[in-house]
């Protein structure tokens, strides 16, 4: 019997709040050490903590999002553990009852889409960071994350390969990113970070003993921890052995996972209601008032794309950023439906590669949906050919020079789609170049293309090219 990988995983999503979960001490990253933490992220006696409404706010629109059960009445709990950056020896999180319960995302992988179910998502403070790197047989401690606030997102264990992990974590990271706007995304700065529960087993056979993989902080690693741990769990057990539950941390120079402490369930932090903060009640009133002021998400955007038959992949990289997405729904809206491909295609190819090498994050700033209209409208009543429309007219709008008219009319750009005077430039092309015409008229196509050349030359490129297509094939059919 093949082997089964199981994976589960945690998300710590940094909500984007300006202060802390439950102080008015920034959240800005990037400040000196311990500049950004006040009396009460450091535990001063006799301080009391306030939860933040915004990052409240935030869980509610996640909790929408995703289909989950926003509970009216959730309760913080302290989380005990012991540990130099935890300055008051516990943290404050959520437990029995979290914030939002269930929900799912949708994945697309090469066997096909999926949806995997999400357990829960609960708010809580994160801790501090400790500085081993600069100090000589010490260690240095950093409260200026301590008390920043998270959303933490536990799914269910329905992923079955690192490929489908990865595409969960990139839908969870566009979902809080670019669709609900509660997370900045950047792993790199430690806001968007996965906790990786993995185990194996044989197909049809109870879950396995998992492992925890604390801590990676970027798609790449993701994928390699669990592919390596997997290798690991399945080459202990083929030998005979059994697996340790434990927490392990993946080296990415070595690519290899290595043990970092036994695992601890539950009952080792000694959960227990945070006796200095009353029970989150959310009204329907609250919740009403979040849904309105929520977006149309990104996964209805795709449908719409789809609608207009495009691609799968095209709709997929047209919602990759909501930017790209409204501004592309806008271009689109009520042309005439065959014009639409050629629309995505500009959008996603030179206008993608302009925006990519100017570092331009927002079409708008360059050219406006109404102005791609416009040029798009020219292509189509044979004003300019599309080659035209990309290579020069776009790239003119791009460079700010004006609309497509007045680029067309400034330039000289406008097609000769007068039938005469393209069959007599035809019929001088075909008496000059009599080896190419019997080379075709032998079969060899390429000949063909070499007098639509001659053509085009001859009218400096303004010609209709499907008139000169259609001119010469009918006069070399003769």
């Amino acid at each position: 019997m093949s082997w089964e990988i199981v994976i589960g995983l945690e998300t710590h999503a940094q909500l984007s709040t300006a202060s802390k979960m439950f102080s008015g001490a920034s959240t800005a990253f990037g400040a000196s050490p311990n500049t950004q933490a006040c009396a009460v992220d450091i535990a001063l006696p006799g301080v009391l903590p306030v939860a933040n409404r915004g990052a409240v706010e935030r869980a509610i629109r996640f909790g929408l999002a995703v289909g989950a059960t926003i509970n009216r009445r959730s309760v913080f709990a302290r989380k005990n553990y012991f540990y130099p950056d935890l300055p008051k020896g516990y943290q404050i999180s959520q437990y029995e009852l979290p914030i939002v319960q269930g929900g799912e995302i949708s994945i697309v992988t090469k066997a096909g889409e999926k949806s995997v179910r999400l357990t829960r998502a609960h708010l809580e403070e994160d801790a501090g960071k400790s500085l081993h790197e600069d100090f000589h047989g010490m260690s240095g401690i950093d409260l200026n994350r301590a008390g920043t606030p998270l959303l933490e997102i536990v799914s269910e264990p329905d992923m079955r390969s690192a490929e489908e992990a990865v595409a969960y974590a990139k839908a969870l990271h566009k979902l809080v990113v670019e669709d609900i706007d509660i997370c900045d995304g950047n792993m790199q700065e430690g806001s968007f970070r996965f906790d990786a529960n993995v185990s194996v087993r044989r197909s049809g056979s109870p879950l396995g003993t998992r492992c925890e993989i604390k801590n990676l902080n970027s798609f790449r690693f993701l994928e390699h921890a669990i592919q390596f741990e997997a290798r690991r769990q399945i080459e202990i057990l083929e030998d005979g052995g059994k697996i340790v539950q434990e927490t392990r941390l993946y080296d990415p120079e070595k690519d290899e996972t290595r043990s970092m402490r036994t695992k601890e369930e539950a009952h080792d932090y000694r959960y227990f209601p945070d006796p200095d903060l009353l029970p989150l009640v959310i009204s329907e009133e609250w919740i009403d008032e979040v849904k309105r002021g929520m977006k149309e998400p990104l996964r209805v955007q795709y449908g719409k794309f789809i609608e207009y038959g495009l691609s799968s992949d095209q709709a997929t990289q047209l919602t990759a950023t909501r930017s790209t997405s409204t501004f592309a729904l806008s271009a689109i809206a009520g042309v005439p439906r065959d014009a639409v491909p050629t629309l995505a295609n500009w959008i996603l190819g030179p206008i993608a590669a302009k925006q990519k090498e100017e570092e331009i994050s927002d079409i708008r700033e360059k050219i406006s949906p109404e102005q791609l209209k416009i040029l798009s409208a020219r292509v189509a009543d044979g004003t300019v050919s599309n080659t035209t429309a990309v290579t020069t007219v776009l790239a003119a709008m791009w460079a700010g020079e004006g609309t497509a008219d007045e680029i067309i009319e400034k330039r000289g750009l406008k097609q000769i789609s007068d039938s005469g005077a393209i069959e007599k430039v035809v019929d001088r092309v075909i008496a000059a170049n009599a080896k190419q015409v019997e080379d075709y008229r032998a079969g060899k196509d390429k000949a063909f293309n070499s007098l639509v050349g001659q053509v085009m030359k001859a009218t400096q490129g303004k010609a209709n090219p499907a008139q000169v297509n259609e001119i010469l094939k009918r006069k070399l059919a003769r």
